[in-house]
């Protein structure tokens, strides 16, 4: 349905003592996936809290299968799987030139109404209007 893919290159500043990517990091290549993807359909961080949800990761799942090094351009793709009732956005983190899956993994986002603090149990129909889905009302 939604889906994106960025180019990165690893910098110095991410490389541990193994001189490859710290782990870690790995949140941060994805979240840069995850808003250009949300960007794509105008309903990026700033537009949710503005129409009044904000939408906290309730789990993070990553696999890592070859380590990214210091230099390596990188490929990281974000895919919108689940829209009902959450927002599951499936990742992948592949080396630019080759191809070879470096990592993937999920994250799992929740609306909650920003107000109240309360989680939505459905996606909010501001969300579902972003991305095409029509909405009967009432």
């Amino acid at each position: 349905m939604l889906r994106t893919e960025v180019e990165l290159t690893v910098p110095f500043h991410d490389i541990d003592l193994l001189n490859i990517a710290w782990h870690g990091h790995y949140c941060k290549y994805i979240e840069i996936a995850r808003c250009a993807m949300l960007d794509k359909i105008g309903y990026g961080y700033m537009v949710m809290k503005e129409t009044g949800y904000v939408w906290p990761i309730v789990d993070l799942q990553l696999r890592y299968v070859r380590p990214a090094q210091f230099e390596q351009r990188i490929k990281v793709s974000a895919e919108l799987v689940e829209w009902e009732y959450r927002m599951k956005i499936k990742y992948q983190v592949a080396d630019a030139e080759t191809g070879e899956v470096l990592a993937k993994g999920h994250t799992i986002q929740a609306a909650v109404d920003a107000d109240s603090r309360e989680m939505c149990f459905a996606s909010p129909a501001v969300f579902l209007e972003k991305l095409g889905i029509k909405i009967d009302t009432p």
